[in-house]
């Protein structure tokens, strides 16, 4: 799945989700959030209803794109080794 929102936000968390959790459910097990341009803890907790909704059904779910403002998130929660992070989409596919 490729986020085309700019933000991932309290505004558009529950849509963003919703989405992903469609994706996830189709057999995506790669979300790419290079568009990502401005975040804040909702992009976090979205995150994790999607880590949750892949381990449910036994698949591993990897995130791509990550930007370093979501990554120091992540970080500040202390879920760095929670989530499969990659800067790019292509060094998740190599």
């Amino acid at each position: 799945m490729v986020l085309q929102d700019q933000e991932l936000n309290l505004r558009n968390a529950v849509s963003v989700s919703e989405a992903g959790l469609r994706a996830i459910h189709a057999g995506d097990d790669i979300i790419d959030m290079t568009a990502l341009e401005s975040v804040d803890s909702s992009a976090v907790a979205v995150m994790l209803a999607w880590q949750r909704r892949a381990q449910a059904t036994n698949r591993k779910l990897r995130f791509v794109g990550v930007s370093s403002s979501l990554f120091s998130l992540i970080s500040l929660y202390g879920l760095t080794d929670f989530f499969h992070l990659s800067a790019s989409i292509q060094a998740e596919r190599h």
